[in-house]
């Protein structure tokens, strides 16, 4: 009865959560393989239900978990989302503090999911602002999930593209002045590898819900050949159909790439 149970458990774990009628019009040539999102517009979704400001960014956590879900299957290889900007220590200290709480919760409620699921878990950012309790948990997440390749998902916390920009240069200097390199040498590939992102090629597309058209600082060097997606969406509303639309739309574009 027991391995019943568990065989049942294993088969509903397995099924699929795009059916071929939703495929159809997908070109899996054509999937991006890395995306980038700007999960905005909680705080707007929980006034619209009633609700406090914080449960629209719980609201937006579980959206997450089916956003990597949904990509996964498609075959994306990475998804960067912008979780906490260098700005967002502006906002006031109670909802600073609640955020950092939904992130400790997070990390632990889904690490074993992500570990089962192939998701490996990485961060950007400056990270060392974090509270030591978030910060003990990432590293265990990520630890955890090293073994993972199906998917990486990668928290942009504590970032800034401008100041992503400005650790490089700092890193850079560093170097120049122990003669790792020439100032004849210095290109923007090289200049890319020591932005955070520099294990990863640049996002072929970026996604922003909730009806905003800016960039806000978010990768601001690796999104200059970037396709972008504008959706209405609320980000706790945005789903699996919503992300399939969005490569669909791109799909149907034509990259010049300055061409």
């Amino acid at each position: 009865m027991n391995s019943l149970i568990i065989e049942n458990s294993l088969e509903e774990e397995k099924q699929s959560i795009y059916s071929p009628e939703d495929l159809a019009f997908l070109d899996p040539a054509k999937v991006p393989s890395h995306i980038a999102i700007i999960m905005d517009g909680n705080r707007r979704w929980a006034k619209r239900q009633g609700l406090p400001a914080m449960m629209g960014h719980w609201k937006g956590a579980e959206t997450l978990t089916r956003v990597v879900r949904a990509a996964s299957e498609l075959g994306i290889k990475t998804l960067t989302v912008f979780s906490f900007s260098t700005e967002n220590w502006n906002r006031a200290r109670e909802e600073v503090d609640a955020l950092m709480h939904l992130f400790k919760v997070y990390l632990i409620k889904e690490r074993g999911d992500m570990a089962r699921e192939g998701v490996r878990l990485q961060a950007i950012g400056d990270l060392k602002r974090l509270p030591p309790s978030v910060l003990n948990e990432l590293e265990l997440s990520k630890a955890c999930t090293a073994h993972c390749k199906k998917i990486d998902l990668v928290l942009a916390i504590n970032y800034g593209g401008r100041d992503d920009i400005r650790r490089a240069f700092v890193a850079m200097m560093a170097d120049f002045e122990r003669g790792e390199f020439l100032k004849e040498q210095i290109s923007e590939q090289l200049i890319s590898k020591y932005l955070d992102t520099a294990q990863w090629p640049d996002p072929e597309l970026l996604i922003r819900t909730s009806g905003e058209n800016r960039q806000s600082n978010f990768l601001l060097w690796q999104l200059c050949y970037s396709e972008f997606y504008l959706t209405d969406i609320l980000w706790p509303d945005f789903d699996e159909h919503a992300l399939l639309q969005a490569i669909q739309n791109v799909q149907q574009r034509q990259r010049r790439l300055g061409g």
